[in-house]
């Protein structure tokens, strides 16, 4: 399903990070990470490409909105997991940006950035890809 595309996990609960792991090597990806805070994700980007991102709206050390802003002004599909909603100046930067809010299963979360790296392969702009799973 993933075809060997590496994907970024940036998750600050290790449980739920190993969850992520695995879910995506099942499908066929190359797990990035995981990472729990901004700063490692970003020294990660620096050394590694990713196809695409499940990224939780807070970690260890501040917010995920660098993290985001670098992927998405790069054009990378990215997937947020939270249970507090996303940041404000990112939610109105990114109105289409696909929010999954936790508990979510791995399995559904890995199938749902499949979708959204197969939209990008064929060129889908990101609001029509983004999905009725986008909540505030």
């Amino acid at each position: 399903m993933l075809n060997h595309a590496a994907v970024l996990i940036a998750e600050d609960e290790p449980f739920i990070a190993l969850d992520l792991a695995l879910a995506i090597e099942d499908a066929g990806g190359e797990v990035v990470g995981p990472v729990a805070s901004v700063s490692e994700a970003l020294s990660v980007l620096e050394i590694h490409t990713v196809t695409a991102a499940i990224l939780d709206v807070n970690l260890t050390d501040r917010d995920i909105s660098p993290v985001a802003e670098h992927l998405l002004s790069r054009g990378i599909p990215v997937l947020i997991q939270t249970g507090v909603g996303l940041p404000p100046e990112l939610a109105a930067r990114y109105p289409d940006l696909v929010v999954r809010i936790k508990p979510c299963p791995a399995a559904s979360l890995v199938t749902q950035l499949a979708v959204m790296i197969a939209g990008h392969q064929v060129g889908e702009t990101p609001s029509s890809s983004a999905t009725a799973s986008r909540r505030p």
